[in-house]
């Protein structure tokens, strides 16, 4: 798949996710074979890009990472959305910048950003626009079907978005008002692949094996995939749908020894990225990664209050021996 100039290995995308797709996630998907078509960083706030934010500023971090890299900006000020374009384009590894418009975040929709610009459109195309001019790479929108089942803006939007130069549409296949609730909507994602017809159409939502991806392609007729919630506790999803695409064949279960190796290397990421206080965020992570094994609700539990790197891997290590018992 190709967005714009940059040819994608792949037809699979790492979603951003804030507080979950940091830059050590997205090292451990990378570094399994074949990785992710493209990875996209955080969302990163265009005000806090003006103010030079911290939070910002450590988004940006894309330190050992493999291309091609998507940095999603969000925000509805024109201004600060341009600005963030031109920051991005001369100071990052960047090869694709992605606007955000279908966080369904209060925080965020309440200063009119994310998803809230759904219901605004003619301001959705401006910051389209603005962001297209300012930027030498490629532009992709992520958008929402619309803001609740009396608003689908989707196809609207999407055609907006071409005319106005955008290379690429992300659509998730949800209101703002159901966020992550009840089932993606495939017929609407059809329908935008069917309303534009220069640019690929992403369809996202609710994928998250092989026989979901293969079904989301086939019914729609989308370009490609991102996967968001899917790879939660399973970087192996992007290799594992590959692989079935390509052969039509299933790969057997990751082990628990590879499982266990893969949380190890993730664990020593991130302290080496944010010291050890990242225990605490990296629990999360364990607790996807250990769903559905023998006694991990248990496990999870007395890992709760562990804030040390050598002490949590230590009680990685006895938990799955017990696995192999």
């Amino acid at each position: 798949m190709k967005i714009g100039n940059v040819e994608l290995e792949n037809n699979l995308i790492l979603a951003p996710m804030a507080g979950v797709t940091d830059l050590p996630f997205r090292r451990i998907c990378e570094e399994i074979d074949p990785k992710p078509g493209l990875v996209c960083t955080e969302m990163i706030s265009s005000k806090g890009l003006i103010y030079n934010e911290q939070k910002s500023q450590r988004i940006l971090d894309t330190t050992g990472e493999k291309r091609p890299i998507s940095y999603q900006i969000f925000g509805s000020d024109i201004e600060a959305m341009t600005y963030a374009a031109k920051y991005l384009n001369d100071n990052c590894p960047i090869d694709i910048l992605d606007i955000n418009m279908g966080c369904p975040v209060p925080k965020v929709v309440k200063n009119g950003d994310g998803s809230r610009l759904l219901l605004d459109l003619d301001k959705a195309e401006e910051i389209i626009k603005a962001v297209v001019q300012s930027s030498r790479v490629p532009v992709t929108v992520k958008i929402r079907t619309g803001w609740d089942k009396e608003h689908i803006v989707a196809d609207d939007l999407a055609k907006r978005a071409e005319l106005s130069g955008a290379s690429a549409i992300i659509v998730h296949g949800r209101t703002r008002s159901e966020f992550y609730t009840g089932q993606a909507n495939l017929d609407i994602i059809k329908r935008v692949k069917e309303s534009v017809k220069t640019i690929p159409v992403i369809g996202n939502g609710d994928v998250v094996d092989e026989d979901s991806a293969r079904y989301m392609l086939k019914y729609t007729g989308v370009d490609g995939i991102m996967i968001g919630r899917g790879v939660l506790g399973n970087p192996w999803i992007f290799k594992r749908i590959n692989y079935y695409l390509k052969t039509g064949e299933y790969l057997p279960p990751v082990s628990n020894e590879e499982k266990l190796e893969t949380m190890k290397k993730h664990i020593r990421l991130t302290v080496e990225l944010k010291g050890e206080n990242a225990i605490k965020e990296l629990r999360k992570h364990i607790a996807w990664y250990t769903k559905n094994l023998r006694n991990s609700s248990e496990f999870r539990s007395s890992i709760n209050k562990i804030e040390d790197k050598d002490q949590l891997i230590n009680m990685l290590n006895e938990y799955f021996s017990t696995l192999t018992k």
